[in-house]
């Protein structure tokens, strides 16, 4: 089953193609993202591709102009399939997992997300049954409260990794996709920007759930997702869950010991229930639907979760994890951040700090490390 998203599969690395590799033949005029290498330039393998594609398309419904539109400044994104042969089998703990899409600052920025749109979030559960903080909380989860909505223009990435040819007939679907949202007017190719993937706006779908589940919530004519407003875009989350068999009144999880759910042994377990499954259907993974539902509750006033989560595999808790990076960020061996998750610039960080005293730089954290700072 293809669901909503593509980035929960874990996918091996594999080498560009030789296509992919071959030198720009220009450097296109838009409106660039702040990486280069997700600045669309044309190729001479892509643009070939390009032009075998504008047939198939046609034969699909597509008008010409409204092709030649979209690919007017479109281009083979680099960074596109770099990231896409760089999907990894690592596998954070649902603990760390959590404090990046759950944590503290995330539900204090969700609490205020919510008061501002309440009035929103509210006519949308009752048009659809989903609850408000569900809704709001996919909303944190997938783009920070619409604040990380993507830059890179759709037919661009799709193009790309369609031309690629990894998962070519996926991909070539949703550019197909992405050019019957532009023939119906939703919006427009400048406007047209989402993830690497081509996942799009404040809910990040992509479009073919566009084309299945997208709303005009605000009766404008247009079902904008991309909009400063979320209106559209969150009441299409909503009509997606509902779509997937939401259940009216039904809880998603409840913290419980025993549950039949036990992300980290040892850690907290949750009793889940049919909703849990129909939030796995927005993104397939046990994680993601309790951080979202964990999120939701946090918003609605909930506190933490009650039971405590074990030591991680280097002998530390998060309490002294966060200890530990402050301790190296005030000596000056900065971790960007002391939320507890011991990612890259952690790792760095103490890396450096183990270079500075004379211990071999395995970037590791442990209980002799931190009492050592």
């Amino acid at each position: 089953m293809i669901t909503r998203r593509v980035f929960s599969i874990s996918l091996a690395m594999l080498p560009l193609s030789a296509c992919a590799e071959a030198p720009p033949v220009s450097a296109l005029p838009t409106q660039r993202p702040s990486d280069p290498d997700l600045i669309p330039r044309v190729t001479q393998g892509w643009a070939s591709w390009v032009e075998g594609f504008k047939g198939r398309a046609a034969a699909q419904g597509i008008r010409q102009n409204v092709i030649e539109a979209a690919f007017d400044g479109a281009g083979f994104v680099p960074g596109v399939v770099a990231r896409d042969r760089n999907q990894t089998e690592f596998r954070r703990s649902f603990e760390d997992y959590l404090n990046i899409v759950a944590s503290e600052t995330k539900v204090e920025q969700g609490r205020a997300a919510f008061a501002a749109r309440q009035t929103t979030l509210r006519a949308i559960e009752e048009r659809y049954g989903v609850p408000a903080e569900i809704v709001a909380a996919i909303w944190g989860v997938e783009s920070n409260y619409g604040t990380r909505r993507g830059e890179i223009p759709v037919v661009s990435a799709t193009s790309t990794l369609a031309f690629d040819g990894r998962r070519g007939r996926f991909f070539e679907q949703q550019l197909v996709a992405a050019l019957q949202i532009l023939q119906s007017g939703d919006t427009t190719p400048d406007r047209m920007v989402g993830s690497w993937a081509g996942a799009m706006g404040h809910t990040q779908f992509i479009p073919t759930s566009y084309l299945q589940s997208a709303v005009d919530f605000t009766g404008d004519g247009r079902r904008d997702i991309w909009s400063d407003d979320p209106s559209d875009a969150l009441a299409s989350a909503a009509a997606y869950l509902r779509d997937a068999g939401w259940q009216r009144g039904a809880r998603w999880a409840d913290e419980a010991p025993g549950g039949d759910l036990t992300p980290d042994a040892g850690g907290p377990s949750f009793r889940t229930g049919p909703n849990f499954r129909v939030i796995k259907r927005y993104n397939n993974s046990d994680s993601y639907a309790l951080g979202v539902g964990y999120l939701a509750d946090r918003i609605a006033g909930a506190g933490p979760l009650q039971a405590p989560f074990p030591p991680d595999r280097f002998g530390l808790v998060k309490e002294q994890r966060v200890e530990l990076q402050r301790k190296l960020t005030a000596l000056g061996f900065d971790t960007q951040g002391d939320d507890g998750v011991i990612g890259p610039n952690s790792r760095r960080a103490i890396e450096a700090y183990q270079r500075s005293v004379g211990l071999p730089a395995t970037g590791d954290p442990s209980p002799a490390l931190l009492q050592g700072l």
